[in-house]
């Protein structure tokens, strides 16, 4: 999927679920606007839900919509749930080592590679700390940054597949204006054809994206913007509820579901996502290939 991107100028859309509600709107909109997706879930919503349950819903969601989706653990700096994620046959993990020293954040990404690799499993590689605290990880303050011949030094030690380096996004929701680094994805891209992902999509421009994108992003990371979708369609359908003393759970079930579809969908768009007819199974099993041609 990453390739397929890279290859062809946007950048695949890598949302983050928290329920069945959340997970079914991501695969609506990626079925209507024909774009391949990334569902994430945090380590929170994994061991909410559970990783079978979570892996059986996502199997169930994704069976029938003709476009690649994959299934992927966002943010985890747990070797354990690693694990566990892998041998239910996710697509990837993003390994965060960002707390580590240089070294130790090596060594042990190395380690989860390799046991990743072995059952054909992707791994994404942060080992500095994108700003912003995401479910319970990360931090507000920058702790470890380093220069991107050594980000990609690291990238050559462990074999880590995809990159997720500080390009001036922060987790959550903006609280000033960032000073953004597409840049530093050009300077990344020259040392390595690695795929670069951005973190903190919330709050970002469609002029904005596209910069990051023509700089060689091909993955976009998208969690707080469906949380305050989610959260926003279900207030204002449980004030519709009690004005009108009608309580339909279902009613507000599809009040959920339509505005994170829709939320969705424009980041489809944002991204250049959307419009692809694609050869390949709906669900893109771990080592999958993602083939299509611009609708």
């Amino acid at each position: 999927m990453m390739r397929h991107a890279q290859e062809h100028g946007y950048a695949v859309p890598a949302l983050n679920v928290v329920d069945d509600l959340s997970l079914r709107a991501v695969v609506a909109a990626a079925r209507r606007l024909a774009s391949p997706v990334i569902v994430q879930a945090s380590v929170k919503t994994a061991r909410a839900i559970g990783v079978d349950l979570l892996t059986r819903m996502f199997e169930t969601a994704s069976a029938a919509a003709g476009v690649p989706i994959a299934l992927h653990l966002d943010h985890c700096p747990d070797e354990g749930l690693i694990r566990e994620v892998v041998e239910a046959g996710w697509s990837s993990v993003l390994f965060d080592a960002s707390s580590l020293d240089y070294d130790e954040a090596v060594t042990r990404t190395r380690r989860v590679v390799d046991y990743a690799h072995a059952h054909g499993v992707d791994v994404e590689s942060e080992i500095e700390n994108i700003v912003g605290v995401e479910d319970g990880v990360g931090s507000d303050s920058l702790v470890h940054s380093y220069s991107p011949e050594r980000l990609v030094e690291a990238a050559e030690k462990t074999g880590a597949d995809l990159l997720a380096p500080q390009l001036g996004t922060q987790h959550g929701q903006y609280t000033r204006r960032p000073r953004l680094l597409p840049e530093r994805v050009h300077d990344i891209r020259r040392l390595t054809d690695r795929p670069i992902v951005l973190h903190g999509g919330t709050g970002l421009t469609g002029d904005q994206f596209r910069a990051f994108i023509e700089a060689g992003i091909s993955k976009i990371n998208v969690s707080t913007a469906l949380k305050r979708s989610y959260m926003g369609s279900a207030l204002e359908s449980l004030r519709e509820a009690e004005a009108g003393d009608v309580w339909d759970p279902p009613v507000l079930f599809r009040a959920i579901e339509t505005s994170v579809e829709q939320t969705v969908g424009e980041h489809i768009a944002m991204f250049g996502a959307g419009g692809w007819a694609v050869d390949s199974a709906s669900a893109c099993s771990a080592g999958g290939r993602m083939q299509g041609r611009r609708r």
